[in-house]
């Protein structure tokens, strides 16, 4: 298992990726918005002609996400579905939990109440 850690923007967004059985999990802590997004995509985009993406956001850390995150993780989501693989979010705080079910990203995406749900679905 690895761990990675990557800062995005002025200590607003930190991310970390471990590998937990062949499952990325991608802890995120901070805000997600226009201006931390970036680190973030780079994370869950899968690279070109590489094995099927298998990744669980673990969103138990993330105090604020706004539109420009509900979108980078529907985009995220897709990519990976295209290279036959998977996305799921897990742990989200209430606040995040609200936005999400305001737009109905809940219904596109896999949610799950732990990562441990998310990780053994």
């Amino acid at each position: 298992m690895g761990d990675n850690r990557q800062p995005a923007g002025p200590d607003r967004l930190t991310i970390t990726s471990t590998s937990v059985d062949g499952t990325d999990v991608i802890a995120v802590c901070g805000e997600i918005d226009h201006d931390t997004g970036d680190p973030l995509r780079r994370v869950l985009t899968p690279p070109d002609g590489g094995s099927a993406p298998r990744l669980v956001v673990d969103l138990s850390g993330v105090t604020f996400m706004d539109s420009s995150g509900i979108n980078l993780l529907i985009a995220a989501h897709q990519a990976a579905r295209e290279a036959e693989g998977w996305l799921r979010l897990a742990a989200p705080t209430e606040s995040v939990l609200r936005t999400m079910r305001l737009v109905g990203l809940d219904t596109v995406i896999d949610c799950h109440p732990t990562v441990r749900d998310a990780l053994h679905d």
